[in-house]
């Protein structure tokens, strides 16, 4: 139906040229659904190895087993062929180039591999054109050479990909929906290099309604060349004067339009489902955004319990837009802002310690976390470092002042109270002012007590001073027994008030009448002596013995001072002159 139904018409030539044989071939099948164009150019540098003619006669026997005009087909096609040659047993390597187009009289496909041409013309201009497979194409494409030296380049026939190959690999063209009067142009190299593109463009440019003519002016332009090395050329010309009309084209149309209609609106369904399912997921993203950003914020101005909030919304977000990598980065967020809020209630209640420990662990997590809130936490560590040292400072100071150095108490009372000040530490301040009043009233204590010693330690001085005096007097009286008491009496007042030079030089007077008072005792002794031998004297009647004893007696009681015993001698010594007077 097809074939009767539209008009391709099909005129080829194919000759040896000067060659001796002709290896070229061209050949085509036109079925009622479908139609098959082949031309290949056998390369196999023998002249009896139709390489050329195994491969069409394979494409074309492939393809009415089973006629198709799909890219699997066409390239299924020709991998037979390959596999043709492959398998064909030679003493040479069949190789060859092909291309095959297979149409179903509306649309077209073709496929080559090597440097067979097809030229497709579509309102006398050049609509599709295949690329040859060779060196010499990439040189011009890489523009080492001009594209109209390919056509004689020594490289034109040094090909990649060619048919003969274990790694086969052919190109195969989209469908091309044919319209009326096309052209399609397929030749050898024995055409393309000696008329170039241009020329034969001009050909089909003018080309009438005739098919053979198109073909015999394109022959007689190469003949006219007269070259002197023709090799062989083939050249076959398709018009496609009329394309196949599909009778149910109206209702297919009609289905296609239903179909289309539903496959729109449910197009459109999808798409504001999607569009829903987007624009929540795009509203999320939004939403996670915007509790980040205000996690930092609050981060940022120290508020860690509504940072908390928002970051605990993000992850929220982040859960359900199954955001890994977000998740994850709030998820160190977290950490640092927990590890922080733990730090600022130890903070709060004094227990400066575990504060540190706890801002030390979040600021080693913050390199986790963009290092966010890394200010905050190293201010409070200084703060806290202050705070152990408004403690230290008055804790030493305490010591000191235990020591009764109220100087270098004041001194560190003093600093701990300047350290409270610069962190706002108003217990701290407190503490250190309530120690400073203790300080001062316990220097003023002090201060009395020493003036109220000083005053003591005075008195007793003069005290002592004139004790030594009233002793250095007795002793001028030679009453060394008084003068003994008041050195006694010096020396201890002197050592009460630390008077060491004072109580020494008493000591050396208190030394010295202990002397005297024990030479007193020795001449008491003496003139004890002289009594006891003047009584025993007298009693014996020896009166002028007694009286010579009782005036040495005297004599030592004069020079003791000892007025008592002398006035007693002498009362002694006149009863024993009034005997002696009497006798």
């Amino acid at each position: 139906m097809r074939k009767q139904n539209s008009d391709f018409e099909a005129r080829f030539i194919s000759e040896e040229g000067s060659r001796l044989k002709n290896r070229d071939y061209f050949g085509y099948v036109e079925l009622d659904e479908f139609a098959c164009y082949v031309i290949a150019d056998g390369i196999t540098e023998v002249t009896d190895v139709e390489s050329a003619r195994l491969a069409i006669e394979t494409v074309i026997l492939s393809f009415q087993e089973n006629p198709s005009l799909s890219k699997r087909a066409v390239k299924r096609l020709l991998k037979r062929a390959n596999r043709a040659l492959l398998g064909k047993e030679s003493d040479r390597r069949l190789k060859a180039s092909i291309t095959v187009v297979v149409t179903d009289y509306q649309k077209m496909r073709y496929g080559y591999v090597g440097n067979t041409r097809l030229r497709m013309y579509r309102g006398g201009a050049v609509y599709r054109q295949t690329r040859d497979m060779s060196l010499a194409q990439e040189m011009v494409e890489q523009e080492k050479i001009a594209k109209d030296e390919l056509m004689q380049h020594e490289e034109r026939n040094n090909l990649y990909a060619y048919l003969g190959q274990k790694n086969f690999k052919p190109v195969v063209s989209k469908k091309i929906k044919l319209a009326e009067t096309d052209m399609i142009a397929l030749y050898t190299r024995g055409i393309w290099e000696n008329v170039d593109e241009a020329e034969l463009d001009d050909v089909f440019a003018e080309a009438d309604n005739e098919v053979q003519t198109t073909v015999d002016n394109i022959e007689d332009l190469l003949l006219s060349r007269q070259p002197e090395n023709l090799d062989n050329y083939t050249l076959a010309v398709i018009f496609v004067n009329k394309v196949y009309q599909n009778p149910e084209k109206r209702k297919r149309i009609k289905k296609i339009v239903m179909i289309t209609v539903i496959v729109v609106i449910a197009a459109i369904v999808i798409g504001v489902v999607l569009w829903f399912l987007r624009d929540r997921k795009v509203q999320r993203t939004e939403d996670m955004n915007y509790h980040f950003t205000n996690t930092v914020e609050y981060i940022n101005t120290g508020n860690y319990v509504r940072a908390k909030e928002e970051c605990e919304q993000a992850q929220k977000l982040a859960e359900k837009l199954k955001d890994s990598s977000m998740r994850n980065r709030l998820q160190e967020y977290s950490f640092v802002i927990e590890t922080v809020i733990l730090a600022d209630e130890s903070y709060s209640s004094a227990d400066y310690e575990a504060a540190e420990e706890y801002y030390l662990s979040a600021l080693d997590r913050t390199r986790y976390a963009d290092n966010v809130g890394t200010d905050y936490i190293e201010n409070k560590l200084e703060n806290i470092s202050v705070f152990l040292s408004v403690e230290d400072y008055i804790n030493l100071g305490d010591s000191l002042l235990e020591q009764g150095d109220y100087d270098g108490a004041e001194e560190k009372y003093l600093l701990a109270k300047k350290a409270a000040l610069s962190v706002h530490d108003t217990e701290g301040k407190q503490t250190a002012m309530d120690s400073l009043e203790k300080l001062y009233e316990e220097k003023a204590d002090a201060e009395s007590a020493a003036q109220e010693e000083a005053d003591s330690q005075a008195q007793q001085t003069v005290a002592a001073a004139e004790m030594v005096a009233a002793g250095d007097k007795a002793c001028l009286e030679k009453d060394y027994v008084g003068a003994k008491v008041y050195y006694t009496m010096a020396v201890t007042k002197y050592g009460e008030v630390a008077d060491t030079a004072g109580q020494e030089d008493a000591q050396k007077k208190l030394d010295a009448v202990e002397e005297k008072l024990s030479e007193q005792e020795e001449q008491k002794n003496t003139a004890a002596a002289y009594e006891s031998q003047g009584e025993a004297c007298r009693q014996s009647g020896d009166l002028w013995g007694a009286k010579s004893q009782y005036l040495s007696a005297k004599s030592v009681y004069q020079e003791l001072g000892s007025d008592e015993d002398v006035q007693r001698i002498e009362g002694i010594l006149s009863d024993i002159d009034m005997q002696i007077t009497e006798g």
